[in-house]
């Protein structure tokens, strides 16, 4: 049996269709004062799925999810699965000044008293974050999803190979993962110190077949179409940052992917205003840009 909680109900209904499972549905309201209603319409089996993805309003989804689990256990579900495709709260994963919440923590220490026995998520942000918990927790990669996406939709019919970029060493990772799936070169952009007082952000000059790297103008840029892979976009800084250097480097065109389409304060505005083509995101979070469906991917780890 799948649940989809408010913010993830086309996610659900979509793996519940990929396992051939039964949707159960969640009726929720908000009372006049702000509390929350919720009643789960169905008879509970004994193994329950719950997708309900965390972002934005985080406070009301999380707690819903709370709800979900705990109404769950209370009607009899013997194993509550909870896939979180975007866990709010994750990137406080400790104290980087004193007195602060380790809100990553409480919001683990929460799920799992609320009756959680196993817990999946995607390209969370810092993935010591998954030690908080005593069940099972897994941490998947939507690189395969995006990458099969990026295949179908936009390079299988012109036969055109791009240059994967990630904007900092961090994401370098999600960028070898899908040039390895498509096919073709990766690289990353880092910062080099020119003096004292200046920094210049370079490309790295690293090839899917060589172990060496160089900070130098790449010529193969000029004329490639470039797609950068992150794995959460916020405000896009880093992003609208990258897109100018490649299109100073020459690339003819310039996409943006990433799992968690966060875009706040006006990022999706600030990178199509940089010069980026489409913006690509998954649907862990609802938005304009999710275009890449997790469906696969959940329904696959849960036949495991």
């Amino acid at each position: 049996m799948i649940i989809g909680g408010s913010a993830s109900q086309d996610l659900a209904s979509h793996v519940a269709k990929e396992l051939g499972e039964e949707i159960c549905y969640v009726e929720t309201k908000k009372f006049p004062d702000g509390e929350r209603y919720l009643r789960i319409d169905g008879q509970i089996e004994d193994e329950v799925t719950v997708i309900q993805s965390t972002g934005y309003p985080q406070d009301e989804n999380l707690m819903e999810l709370m709800f979900i689990v705990s109404t769950l256990k209370d009607l009899g579900a013997k194993k509550v699965k909870v896939v979180v495709p975007y866990l709010g709260y994750a990137r406080q994963e400790k104290r980087f000044k004193d007195g602060e919440s380790v809100s990553a923590k409480i919001i683990c220490n929460l799920i799992e008293a609320a009756g959680a026995d196993e817990f999946i998520t995607f390209n969370i942000h810092e993935e010591c974050v998954l030690n908080f918990f005593d069940i099972p927790a897994r941490n998947l990669s939507a690189m395969p999803a995006i990458a099969e996406y990026l295949n179908k939709k936009i390079f299988k019919k012109s036969n055109e190979k791009p240059l994967i970029i990630a904007p900092d060493k961090g994401a370098y990772g999600f960028a070898q993962e899908i040039s390895e799936i498509i096919g073709c070169d990766c690289t990353y952009l880092t910062k080099v110190r020119l003096g004292p007082d200046k920094v210049e952000t370079r490309i790295v000059d690293v090839r899917c077949d060589s172990e060496s790297e160089n900070t130098v103008n790449i010529d193969s840029v000029k004329g490639m179409h470039a797609i950068i892979i992150d794995d959460i976009i916020a405000t896009g800084g880093t992003i609208v940052n990258a897109i100018n250097i490649l299109k100073q480097y020459g690339a003819s065109a310039v996409d943006v992917c990433c799992v968690h389409p966060i875009l706040t304060n006006n990022g999706a505005t600030r990178i199509y205003a940089a010069g980026a083509g489409k913006i690509i995101g998954t649907n862990s979070l609802s938005s304009d840009t999710s275009r890449v469906s997790l469906a696969k991917s959940i329904a696959d780890a849960l036949r495991e």
